[in-house]
């Protein structure tokens, strides 16, 4: 049986799984494949590299563990699940101002300049998806820019899966981006980017649960470390990364 949130029950387990629809629309949206550039940002991952902060498995592991606690679970999350309730229930208010806070608290160029490529791209990527709708040009005349954070949850929203689980997608996509960011800056091998996969993963259901409601007060964009490694690495002499 389907339900009307996207799920399918397992009448013999007596869980909730994603239906077959939505469970390949989320594995899609995170794919590195998707054409909306985030294998080419280390979001200041290059710039710890460069200062010797990251220089091996361990200490790859503590900066992307860090940054998924403490700056994606605090940010990009809980806007991505106030998101997909605003598409859902179509307020405009409330995605302007959410789009507004997300661009407002890149803490550096090449931040803000990586959540309005991408979220450029994603749009493009949704108009392709099909025929024309007027969400999409609404949310590509979203001034300066629309988020990557907002775009994402326009096509999360559509998927019918449960915000949970497009959480999950978004951040287990960030995770892939931000492995292999690691493999070629450390650099590292293969298996230690399982191993990274592997820990991140695990701890993404715990960070996930407390930004599905999240307060907009409890809401914070607060990494000074990562800001100021982004900000040097926008003028580190030698990179693979656009950030």
């Amino acid at each position: 049986m389907t339900t009307s949130t996207g799920t399918s029950t397992n009448t013999a387990t007596g869980t909730d799984a994603l239906a077959p629809a939505a469970l390949l629309q989320l594995i899609w949206l995170a794919s590195p494949a998707l054409p909306v550039g985030g294998f080419s940002y280390s979001e200041g991952l290059e710039s710890a590299v460069d200062a010797g902060l990251v220089h091996d498995e361990a200490s790859a592991a503590r900066w992307l563990g860090d940054q998924l606690r403490l700056v994606l679970a605090r940010s990009e999350l809980p806007v991505l699940a106030a998101s997909i309730a605003a598409w859902r229930a179509g307020d405009r208010a409330r995605l302007r101002s959410l789009n507004d806070w997300v661009l407002q608290t890149r803490e550096s160029r090449e931040l803000r300049g990586q959540a309005e490529q991408m979220g450029r791209s994603m749009v493009e990527w949704l108009k392709n998806r099909g025929g024309p709708d007027e969400r999409v040009a609404w949310l590509a005349s979203l001034p300066p820019a629309p988020s990557w954070p907002l775009a994402f949850a326009l096509a999360a929203a559509d998927s019918g899966a449960a915000p949970r689980a497009a959480l999950l997608a978004f951040a287990f996509g960030w995770a892939e981006n931000l492995v292999q960011a690691a493999l070629k800056a450390v650099p590292l091998g293969q298996s230690a980017g399982q191993r990274l996969l592997a820990a991140l993963a695990a701890a993404m259901p715990a960070v996930v649960e407390p930004a599905l409601d999240c307060p907009d007060d409890a809401r914070q964009a607060y990494s000074p470390l990562l800001a100021i490694r982004s900000a040097q690495h926008e003028v580190q002499y030698s990179r693979l990364f656009r950030s």
